[in-house]
C-alpha cells in the first residue's frame, strides 16, 4: 500500500502513458531508461498494446529481462513464435507469445504491482474502451495486444477484448483518471503515415516481414507478378490501415487531453513486425528523451511545488 501512495505527499503525481506501436514498442524501453537517468519516476503507468507490455515489465521490475530478450531476437528466432491458427479471427494463436510473457511476468496480478497500472483494450461487442486495472497481468497485457487479424481476441471476464489501439493508442486519460497531476506520454505514432504508405508497395518491406513465412500468399503478386512493386501486400494493407487509424485517433485524443510532455521517438522507418530491430528502436527511445530534457526538468520542478 505504501508504494501505491508514493507521490501522494511531498510532490504531485506523475503519470506515464505508453502508446501502441507493435515492434516499434521496443523504443519504450529506451525512453524509460533515459527518463530514469533524468530522475523522472512515475506514480501511475498506462499502456496500450506494446506500451502495455513494456509498462507492465517496467512495474514488475523485469525491464532488464525484456530488453535482453528483445535484443536476442533475429528473423530466424522470430519465426519460432509464429504459431499459425486460421481460426477465431486471426492468423496466429499467440500461445508462444503468451509463454514468453509469462516467463517475464509470471503469475503477477495488476493490483500487486508497486504502482497503479492500466492496460487499455477494446470491447469488440460494444466498441467501448476498457481499462484493465486488476486481475492477471499477463492476461491484461495479452488482451491489450490482440491486434485484429493477427492475434485472436481475448476473453476477459464476460468481455471479448481486442487491441486497445482501436480506441485509444496513447492512454493519457487513464493516467489522469487514476490521479496523475502531470503526464509524460511516449508516442510512437507521429511519423508513420507517409513512410508506411510508401513501403506498403513492397510486400516484404511493408511490414518488415515476409508474408510467405506465414504461408499466406499475396493474391496481388500471384495474380500479376509484374505488379509486386506497385501494389500493397496483404500485410501491407493491414498495417498501413492500422497506422492511419492510430495516427488519426491519437491526434483526436490528444487535442482534448494533451500530456504535459510528449516524447516522440522517430521510429516510422521500422516495420510494424520488425521485432529484430530492437537495438535501434531502443536507441531512438533514449535519443527522443534527450530532445525533451528541458521540458522534463520543468515538469520535475512543477511536480515538487
Amino acid at each position: 500500500m505504501a508504494s501505491r501512495l508514493a507521490g501522494s505527499f511531498g510532490r504531485r503525481k506523475i503519470g506515464l502513458a505508453l502508446s501502441s506501436g507493435v515492434a516499434r514498442g521496443w523504443a519504450h524501453i529506451g525512453a524509460i531508461r533515459a527518463l530514469a537517468r533524468l530522475g523522472v519516476s512515475f506514480d501511475i503507468v498506462a499502456g496500450c498494446s506494446a506500451g502495455a507490455f513494456v509498462g507492465a515489465c517496467h512495474l514488475a521490475q523485469e525491464l532488464d529481462d525484456l530488453e535482453a530478450w528483445a535484443l536476442s531476437l533475429t528473423k530466424r528466432r522470430i519465426v519460432r513464435y509464429i504459431d499459425l491458427h486460421f481460426g477465431r479471427g486471426s492468423l496466429l494463436s499467440g500461445n508462444r507469445i503468451v509463454e514468453e510473457m509469462r516467463r517475464l511476468l509470471g503469475g503477477r496480478r495488476i493490483e500487486d504491482l508497486r504502482n497503479p497500472f492500466v492496460a487499455v483494450a477494446t470491447d469488440l461487442t460494444t466498441g467501448h474502451e476498457i481499462w484493465l486495472q486488476n486481475g492477471g497481468l499477463v492476461e491484461a497485457v495479452r488482451a491489450s495486444m490482440a491486434l485484429p487479424g493477427l492475434l485472436p481476441p481475448m476473453t476477459f471476464g464476460d468481455r471479448t477484448l481486442a487491441d486497445g489501439a482501436l480506441v485509444d493508442p496513447l492512454p493519457v486519460a487513464p493516467c489522469r483518471a487514476l490521479g496523475a497531476d502531470l503526464v509524460v506520454a511516449v508516442n510512437l505514432n507521429t511519423d508513420i503515415i507517409g513512410k508506411m504508405v510508401r513501403t506498403a508497395a513492397t510486400p516484404r518491406t511493408a511490414v518488415g516481414f515476409d508474408p510467405m513465412v506465414l504461408g499466406v500468399e499475396d493474391s496481388v503478386a500471384q495474380s500479376d507478378p509484374g505488379k509486386q512493386e506497385t501494389q500493397p501486400s496483404l500485410f501491407g494493407v493491414m498495417t498501413t490501415s492500422l497506422s492511419i487509424m492510430q495516427d488519426r485517433l491519437t491526434r483526436s485524443r490528444l487535442a482534448g487531453d494533451p500530456p504535459d510532455v510528449q516524447i516522440t521517438p522517430r521510429v516510422g522507418h521500422i516495420g510494424l513486425l520488425e521485432f529484430e530491430r530492437a537495438r535501434e528502436a531502443i536507441a531512438e527511445g533514449e535519443i527522443s528523451v534527450g530532445h525533451k530534457e528541458s521540458e522534463l526538468k520543468d515538469l520535475l520542478r512543477a511536480a515538487s511545488l
